[in-house]
């Protein structure tokens, strides 16, 4: 019987247009390109991630669901034929990432196999003057929305927000969004590869071609009173306290800070995952002792039922609600 330990992975890296190379400060062995996207906890036929480390090392995610999933995930965490519910992600934002909009569960133009996406940034660093898309300017209907993208005036509908290392944006399905130039995001989000694209500033993907826009799906699918996005600072996150940053169907993220060791506990029916956003330090268990550095991101079973973090790191916790 293999017993519950902390699962570490070696992420499914993805070349994007707007990517680049600055994941590599965290260690991270990037293959040749501009590296967009580290899908660092994934389960997804277009990306899945390896664990590499104790017993169960060299099984993707998808095996380690097929072998331990209902015991290593907890009952909200595993369903029969179902994936992994969770997709976690490092974003490096060389470029500016499309305008897009993701749509909702129900939406009835989910390509097949599809849900839909819901997610959280938390910014993990940011050069000065960096911003962020994030809504449309009160008062945009769907009409105007139109006008403005067949005008090429869509820049004007759009909310944009400067942002700073430590700031955190929950994204629920709906809201219109762009992570823009010289951020670096840790990104917690629905088990979904499906974005529509309303505007890519006109330029080429990595092929040459314009990159494919999906007009009638982004108006169709896009909340035009709002889906409840909301945005915090986090600077009131205090050690060995957890600071809560968004609690939507999907996910509950908060944000914690270690200054000494840490007993912590699994919850019995979710799995719970942890991104070090700063520092390092040691996960121990009953039997075990793992580093870790920042930059990874840890599967810890439901099975688990105790284990500590220690050193000196700011960390977030992710868990099923």
């Amino acid at each position: 019987m293999t017993q519950p330990y902390p699962l570490k992975f070696q992420p499914d890296f993805q070349e994007r247009v707007w990517g680049g190379r600055a994941l590599e400060r965290f260690g991270l062995d990037l293959p040749d390109g501009v590296i967009g996207e580290g899908w660092m906890i994934a389960d997804h036929p277009n990306g899945v991630s390896t664990v590499v480390n104790g017993e169960l090392a060299g099984l993707g995610l998808d095996a380690v669901r097929e072998k331990l999933g209902r015991e290593w995930f907890g009952s909200k965490g595993y369903k029969e034929d179902a994936r992994f519910p969770l997709l976690v992600k490092l974003l490096d934002c060389n470029d500016d990432l499309s305008v897009q909009v993701h749509p909702t569960d129900d939406y009835e133009g989910l390509p097949q196999g599809e849900l839909g996406k819901t997610e959280m940034w938390y910014v993990l660093d940011a050069k000065p003057g960096a911003k962020i898309i994030y809504g449309l300017k009160e008062g945009v209907d769907r009409e105007q929305l139109r006008e403005a993208l067949e005008s090429g005036n869509v820049m004007d509908t759009l909310q944009e927000v400067p942002v700073s290392a430590g700031d955190t944006f929950y994204i629920p399905a709906g809201t219109v969004h762009a992570l823009c130039a010289g951020v670096l995001v840790a990104e917690i989000q629905q088990n979904s590869d499906t974005t529509y694209r309303i505007y890519d500033y006109n330029r080429p993907g990595l092929d040459g071609k314009p990159r494919e826009l999906h007009i009638e799906h982004s108006l169709n699918v896009t909340a035009y009173e709002g889906a409840g996005a909301t945005s915090m600072k986090t600077d009131g996150a205090k050690p060995g306290e957890w600071l809560r940053l968004a609690h939507s169907p999907y996910f509950i993220v908060e944000k914690g800070m270690v200054s000494e060791k840490w007993e912590l506990s699994a919850a019995p029916d979710s799995f719970t995952i942890l991104v070090i956003c700063e520092g390092s330090g040691h996960l121990t268990w009953e039997g075990g002792s793992q580093p870790y550095a920042a930059g990874e991101c840890y599967l810890i079973p439901a099975s688990l039922s105790s284990y500590a973090i220690e050193g000196q790191s700011t960390l977030l916790r992710a868990y099923l609600p």
